[in-house]
């Protein structure tokens, strides 16, 4: 099945992202993460180890980065309407969905979802090399970023513009476009990482053309 979503995804290449997403960066304010943080500086490292050998997400750009996963796509990252829960997903929720909220108000849509969400932890000396986010999945949630702990030394290049975010400080990236990060500090650099997107938007026309595509197979 893998493969042949693969050879499904070749044939999708030119499917427009969605209009709403980023094209360069998008603030989105302050969030206050003082609880969420104070609980994620005391994840033991065997849960970090555990976790991140565990995560679907295993691309050789990551580098080193490290990952907690607590909801994913189940789709090949295909299908963003597609998701599952991770175990770690009940623990963490009631410190998470505050967030969510506060994050996704600017949008103002009535009814979110959020295909995906997860921490990343990137070591002192870590990189994630440019790429863009070349699966299907990717071209219509938006991408968004709450830094929970950084240090002056890490910088976001989206499009090669750096940037530095805040802790606290909530963003939208442009995903389809390239971006890299680089730690040049002495701490590490956490963040949640999740997707969101409006369930009453129209979905793409190629979608329809995917799901054909999928059913033939």
């Amino acid at each position: 099945m893998l493969a042949t979503w693969n050879y499904s995804a070749m044939n999708f290449n030119g499917a427009s992202p969605n209009p709403r997403k980023t094209t360069s960066v998008r603030h989105l304010g302050t969030v206050d993460i003082a609880r969420l943080r104070e609980a994620v500086l005391t994840i033991p490292e065997s849960v970090w180890d555990e976790e991140d050998s565990k995560k679907p997400n295993r691309f050789d750009t990551l580098d080193k980065t490290q990952h907690i996963i607590f909801r994913m796509v189940s789709s090949n990252f295909l299908d963003w309407r597609s998701s599952e829960d991770r175990p770690l997903w009940a623990e963490w929720r009631s410190l998470i969905e505050p967030i969510f909220k506060a994050t996704t108000a600017p949008y103002g849509y009535e009814r979110g979802a959020f295909p995906r969400v997860m921490l990343a932890r990137m070591a002192p000396g870590g990189v994630i090399r440019p790429h863009f986010d070349s699966n299907l999945e990717a071209k219509w949630p938006h991408k968004i970023h709450v830094p929970l702990q950084t240090n002056p030394d890490v910088t976001f290049f989206v499009n090669q513009v750096p940037h530095h975010f805040a802790e606290g400080e909530a963003v939208e990236v442009n995903n389809m476009g390239p971006h890299a990060v680089r730690n040049e500090g002495t701490t590490d650099r956490i963040h949640l990482i999740f997707e969101y997107y409006d369930l009453d938007q129209p979905e793409p026309e190629w979608l329809a053309a995917l799901e054909a595509a999928r059913s033939e197979s």
